[in-house]
């Protein structure tokens, strides 16, 4: 039961085609906490244009899922990249983001036996 993502943009976007569904959520599963920990040494090393780029990456899964909290989020940290922030006004805000999509990967490994 679909509580941290929703996949309503995805079957719409797909005329409901469920092999589409699952290349979506397989492709979150596998990347996202990938391109997440870049956006994280990103942030730790000041390094602004990596994580404004992987932030940029993940920006559209997010979307797509229906993860809307998350989605505002990362748009920050997008935003905090480009402008080449201070890290302690980011940090709360990633630490949000990287909750999120950890739960959203449990559920969706668990109710699509990933």
């Amino acid at each position: 039961m679909a509580l941290n993502y929703n996949l309503s943009k995805v079957y719409a976007l797909s005329d409901n085609d469920p092999e589409f569904v699952n290349q979506i959520i397989t492709l979150f599963v596998t990347e996202v906490p990938q391109d997440l920990i870049q956006v994280k040494l990103g942030i730790q090393t000041k390094d602004h244009k990596m994580a404004y780029s992987y932030a940029h990456k993940i920006k559209p899964t997010l979307d797509l899922l229906g993860m809307d909290q998350a989605f505002h989020e990362i748009l920050q940290i997008e935003a905090w990249g480009k402008a080449e922030g201070k890290r302690k006004e980011i940090k709360a805000t990633f630490d949000s983001v990287e909750s999120q999509i950890e739960k959203a990967v449990k559920e969706i490994t668990k109710d699509f036996d990933l």
